[in-house]
């Protein structure tokens, strides 16, 4: 059976207490159990200060069949960082602005930028999933829609791993290809209708919702909208138009990180659960996991975290 365990951005000590949590316990360097195995969701790194022991956990566990784990935005964004863009030696697949440097430094720092390390894990990256269908469960990074899973499709390898020459496609600003790899892991965002605005948690206007996507009942812009609480008002309480939202099929659960989220760990519905509960956030949060033995209807008393003091 399966623990699944939700972005550790960079804090190693928080995922050695989960997984001693959970009966995991050190061999020949590797973390294991004897009848378990984890899912790691993504976003090792970014933020936090143990980014290298972070990869270097997961990465051995990987390596060693004792665990399983798929890509999230910020593996593909170091990817793209440190990729030459094709049209020329002085560009990268992402652009070194400062804005983009910022949100990096921490890890790059870390592993010594250009270092043997570094291309290492930009190798090992390189590797991870965008999705995992599993028998019984379904595990990606940030939204399961399979419309844009479908998109995807020429750009994966028959592990759902982006192959080498597809990367400029998926990771330039423009066609199928990118919208559909935003989606899945970043989430779906939409545009507001007539015009409607908001103010995000930086105080700039924005006119796009990100959506809670996994609220299967919802029908209106107001009840998918992600927004800061003082802006829910703001949002337009008209029906968003048919076919917008992915839906979901509720076969099996699927399993997600990515949206930062704060309150007691429980599923999002019957058959999503989020597993991302802020573990870097600047106020301290949780490392969340959810064990999973099999059932097809998700349980709250399943989920298992430790907490981040500042």
């Amino acid at each position: 059976m399966y623990d699944i365990i939700g972005d550790i951005h960079g804090h190693a000590t928080p995922l050695k207490q989960l997984l001693t949590k959970m009966g995991y316990q050190q061999q020949g360097g590797v973390w294991q159990h004897s009848t378990r195995t984890v899912i790691f969701l993504g976003d090792f790194v970014d933020r936090g200060p143990e980014q290298l022991e972070v990869v270097q956990i997961a990465k051995s566990m990987v390596e060693a069949n004792q665990a399983l784990a798929v890509m999230g935005n910020h593996e593909f964004n170091a990817v793209a960082w440190a990729t030459e863009h094709p049209e020329g030696p002085d560009g990268y697949l992402r652009k070194h602005s400062d804005k983009n440097r910022d949100q990096h430094q921490a890890f790059l720092a870390q592993v010594s930028e250009g270092s043997e390390t570094h291309r290492e894990l930009i190798k090992w990256f390189k590797t991870l999933p965008l999705y995992l269908e599993l028998d019984g469960l379904r595990v990606v990074h940030a939204c399961w829609h399979s419309k844009q899973i479908n998109v995807l499709q020429s750009y994966l390898d028959d592990r759902n791993s982006i192959k080498p020459n597809a990367w400029p496609a998926l990771a330039l600003k423009e066609g199928a290809g990118y919208e559909a790899l935003e989606v899945v892991l970043k989430g779906l965002e939409i545009e507001l209708p007539d015009g409607a605005t908001f103010q995000d948690k930086n105080n700039h206007t924005r006119s796009g919702i990100r959506t809670a996507w996994w609220r299967l009942d919802a029908t209106t812009y107001k009840e998918v909208a992600m927004v800061p609480s003082s802006e829910v008002s703001k949002m337009p309480d008209t029906d968003i138009p048919v076919n917008t939202l992915p839906g979901y099929a509720s076969d099996k659960p699927v399993f997600i990180g990515h949206y930062w989220l704060r309150d007691d760990p429980s599923p999002l519905n019957p058959y999503v659960a989020c597993l991302d509960y802020s573990i870097a956030g600047d106020e301290g949060g949780k490392l969340c996991a959810y064990r999973w033995d099999g059932e097809k209807t998700l349980a709250k008393e399943n989920f298992c975290w430790v907490e981040r003091s500042v």
